[in-house]
């Protein structure tokens, strides 16, 4: 769709390319003997296509509908609104250097003022740029390296960041942050976990609720404290940063396979879960909340594991799941397959001819628990050793969704010669992924 013309489509674009105008003109439409004047803008492409949206001077956007008799007169040239970025900052010298590598995301959108939704629109830089605070922290690189929703990312993405960061600790990164959306965040931090071993420093990833343009925004606050985390933090582990509580007091570290998105608007969306989270920032300073962490030791090499295997589902048990939906996947050449059971770790059992079926055929069948804290365990009830002794393997406290991808990353990196070794593997804690003891935390008090 022509810019020009952004969300018009059919008889009002005609009208308006007749009327010599197109966004970010100044227009007059008189319509009923009642004159409007102002700025042409886009608007949504899924509306009707007989009305004109434009911006009056007093700042309201309004729509007009277009009849026969309207006249619509182009008064002006054209305004089209753009971003431009601040000038950076001047930056310190002796100041810990941090990259920041954006994927995209609403921290890296801004609002599309044609449907009130957001679209990634700024870079790597445009972030630093636009919180100058960063300047007293550390040293700024940045680096765009993609510019997705994180609804479109996928395991091959996953490769690509985690390739990307190891290769900046390898030039010397003090810490690197990675700007990404929050609605597949957590994933990205398992992945990166597991991907990226014996990290010398901090992979921080963050993300924000609201877009920087917005006066809630939670991006500069989460920026500032992700960068200090990067900077300074004592821990050199992939963690994830956002706000703690809905104000802008304080910023949480959360370990990336122990967290998970719990809201689907709050600024205090992440939360850990079956741990406490590893530490906070508070008046631009982090303290450990927690005793038990990897250090940080610039000395190390990292471990660069990156392939994951994407013929791995993550089925969520419900009343009535049709066992057929498992046997489409042993049908379709999938290699393993995570159940998302009930309680202690519990399918109908009119699934268990399907789980056998897929047993027998070498996919690798494990559960978890859809509940949200506490683990798995198949020794309680009838259901629980049924399934272990058809092979079903229990993961303890593992979230779901590291699960799914820690087994994508067991079969795609390390690659185990068989069903006993992909047990050992999935059974092994190899980054924070499994906990002996649960604790419980009380989740969004007003």
């Amino acid at each position: 769709m022509s810019e020009e013309f952004a969300g018009y489509r059919g008889k009002v674009m005609q009208t308006l390319k007749k009327a010599g105008a197109k966004i970010g003109d100044v227009i007059n439409i008189i319509k009923d003997e009642i004159s409007y004047t102002g700025i042409l803008i886009p608007r949504s492409e899924y509306s009707d296509d007989n009305h004109i949206v434009m911006k009056l001077e007093n700042g309201y956007n309004i729509g007009v509908s277009i009849t026969p008799t309207t006249k619509i007169e182009k008064v002006g040239g054209s305004i089209k609104p753009t971003f431009v970025s601040p000038s950076l900052p001047e930056q310190k010298i002796n100041l810990p250097r941090v990259v920041i590598v954006s994927t995209g995301g609403t921290i890296a959108s801004r609002v599309d003022y044609r449907t009130g939704g957001v679209r990634p629109a700024l870079s790597a830089s445009d972030l630093y740029s636009v919180v100058p605070e960063l300047s007293e922290i550390a040293t700024i690189d940045a680096e765009i390296l993609l510019s997705l929703l994180s609804e479109n990312i996928t395991p091959k993405h996953w490769s690509k960041i985690a390739k990307a960061v190891a290769t900046q600790i390898e030039k010397g990164a003090t810490g690197v942050v990675v700007a990404h959306g929050t609605d597949t965040l957590a994933y990205t931090a398992a992945a990166l976990s597991f991907a990226i071993q014996n990290l010398p420093v901090p992979v921080v990833m963050v993300g924000s609720q609201r877009s920087a343009d917005r006066p809630s925004s939670d991006a500069a606050t989460n920026l500032t404290g992700a960068v200090i985390g990067a900077a300074k933090a004592p821990f050199a582990e992939v963690v994830l940063a956002m706000h703690e509580t809905a104000s802008d007091t304080s910023i949480i570290f959360h370990r990336g396979t122990k967290v998970r998105k719990c809201h689907t608007s709050r600024r205090d969306t992440f939360e850990s879960i079956n741990i406490s989270p590893l530490a906070r920032v508070k008046d631009g300073e982090i303290t450990t909340l927690i005793e038990s962490y990897k250090e940080r030791d610039p000395k190390l090499k990292t471990n660069l594991k990156p392939s994951f295997e994407e013929k791995v589902a993550l089925i969520k048990f419900h009343p009535g799941l049709d066992p057929k939906i498992i046997e489409w996947y042993t049908d379709e050449g999938y290699k393993g397959i995570i159940l998302e059971g009930t309680g202690l770790g519990h399918v109908g059992n009119y699934c268990f001819p399907a789980i056998r079926r897929a047993i027998e055929k070498n996919v690798i069948l494990a559960i978890t628990s859809q509940c949200i804290w506490g683990s798995v365990n198949l020794n309680v009830y009838d259901t629980g050793r049924d399934l272990l002794a058809m092979g079903v393997i229990p993961l303890g406290d593992t979230l779901p969704e590291t699960a799914l991808v820690k087994l994508m990353w067991i079969l795609g990196s390390l690659k185990p010669k068989d069903l006993n070794e992909a047990k050992s593997f999935l059974l092994t804690n190899f980054v924070g992924e499994i906990n002996s003891r649960s604790i419980f935390v009380e989740s969004f008090q007003e």
